[in-house]
């Protein structure tokens, strides 16, 4: 129900931004931030609240999380202007942090044989499919008919049943070993993912000084970021995690799945409702074809997975990506709508096929106690790459309007197709023997490091 009502927002506020856009008289750019101001918040609180709900209980977090991000969801239908929106949105992104890498260290913690857990992140990812399915349909009808406030208020009974149940069937866990706050690795974490995005979002407006700037205090945060972690005994992120070749190719994938996601919702949003003239709930219909394959593909993935390994089913959604890419950058404003239909569901199979291969291998082969910090950068790599897709795409055609949307949506959709060509690379490289050696290396350093530390204790 967590992950229903997170991705059930994210369609639904895709679908509604032309709308939103008109009534709070939004730029592009107010657009992006109406988006990224959640992604990036999200991202930058997910590993800090991984470590908290695995300091204080998984269920605990996990229930605060929900009640924020209903609060935040209802301040969102009464937000007045987009400042507002915004603000909103961050607060429900605080909330949205503690809910789904927690979910994913409950259910890790809970599955510990392989094939059961690669099964049931494969039946939770596809309720990807389920809010992909629901979400433009609702948020059209509800944008078209009560208006864009509207879209908000539907997470509000969700969330409050979903505190009622995990208080009445969800145990509760904690790692062994407390980990400390990390406020400076904290604070690093929040200026090199707010810096980047601002200098990309803001840079077509605000001229290529404010990006340099921004882009330079991002790489200073990054470089700050690695050389505080490596020295601090219990760090934020700890840099090990990326010793093994599957995690850092899960996380890379992770991404740029999600980038060629965030690029794809935003783009077509635009194309359909302000250049090819259809309502919200025409363009949410439209989407369908994507939600119904990522829907169907993903528990088929995640079977996959248990099976065979995430080397097949990674490939195959590299290719389905870099192929939709490719495809939609040849639409024109008059390609018939079976065509388009067509390309979306090949988006959607590559999209279904590669997200429960990149949950499995990020998780796998890491400690259980630390199963919480480990799901949590593999999410904060999904937001992270959502934020530079919609950052990405929305500076490609931020000067563009009329007949020149279209070919600066070529340019964005050739990037969503090198995104599918970093991710058949990735999935070659990181999922051989060599990789699964980096990652028993990593495995047994982990181990040995926390049992230094609960002796030293």
């Amino acid at each position: 129900m967590s992950l229903l009502i997170v991705s059930l927002d994210n369609t639904i506020v895709n679908v509604a931004l032309p709308a939103l856009g008109r009534d709070l008289h939004a730029p592009i750019s107010g657009l992006q931030w109406t988006v990224d101001a959640y992604t990036l918040t999200l991202a930058g609180l997910l590993m800090l609240a991984g470590s908290t709900a695995d300091r204080v209980g998984r269920r605990r977090t996990f229930q605060t999380g929900l009640v924020i991000f209903s609060a935040g969801s209802l301040l969102c239908s009464l937000a007045p202007s987009l400042a507002w929106l915004v603000a909103s949105r961050v607060l429900q992104a605080v909330g949205g942090s503690m809910m789904n890498p927690v979910a994913m260290s409950i259910i890790t913690n809970t599955f510990t044989d392989r094939r059961e857990r690669a099964q049931a992140i494969g039946v939770w990812g596809g309720v990807v499919g389920i809010s992909m399915a629901l979400g433009p349909v609702v948020g059209g009808l509800l944008t078209d008919s009560v208006g864009w406030r509207a879209i908000f208020w539907i997470n509000v009974p969700i969330g409050l049943l979903a505190v009622f149940l995990t208080w009445r069937y969800v145990p509760e866990s904690k790692a062994p070993a407390a980990r400390r706050i990390d406020p400076v690795g904290q604070v690093l974490v929040v200026v090199l993912l707010g810096t980047l995005t601002y200098g990309i979002i803001e840079g077509p407006s605000a001229g290529a000084a404010l990006s340099a700037v921004c882009f330079a205090v991002a790489v200073a945060a990054l470089a700050g970021l690695v050389a505080y972690e490596l020295r601090r005994p219990e760090p934020l992120i700890d840099m090990r995690f990326f010793g093994s070749a599957p995690f850092s190719g899960a996380a890379l994938m992770a991404v740029s799945g999600f980038a060629a996601l965030g690029a794809f919702l935003f783009l077509n949003t635009l194309y359909l409702q302000g250049h090819r003239g259809l309502s919200a709930l025409d363009a949410g219909l439209c989407t369908l074809p994507v939600a119904v394959s990522t829907m169907i593909v993903g528990p088929l993935s995640g079977r996959l997975v248990g099976t065979r390994g995430p080397r097949a089913p990674l490939v195959a959604g590299g290719v389905c990506l870099a192929a939709a890419g490719a495809l939609l950058a040849q639409v024109t404003l008059t390609t018939p709508l079976p065509l388009l239909l067509g390309i979306y569901v090949v988006f959607g199979v590559g999209f279904g096929m590669l997200n429960p291969p990149i949950t499995n291998t990020a998780v796998s082969g890491m400690p259980l106690e630390q199963a919480g910090v480990a799901s949590a950068v593999a999410s904060t790599s999904r937001q992270v790459g959502q934020s530079l897709g919609v950052a990405i795409a929305g500076a490609v055609v931020a000067a563009a309007s009329g007949a020149r949307f279209v070919p600066a949506a070529r340019t964005g959709h050739w990037i969503t197709a090198a995104y599918g060509l970093l991710v058949l690379c990735l999935a070659v490289l990181t999922t051989g023997r060599w990789a699964r050696r980096t990652a028993e290396r990593t495995a047994a350093r982990l181990s040995e490091g926390r049992e230094e530390a609960l002796q030293a204790g």
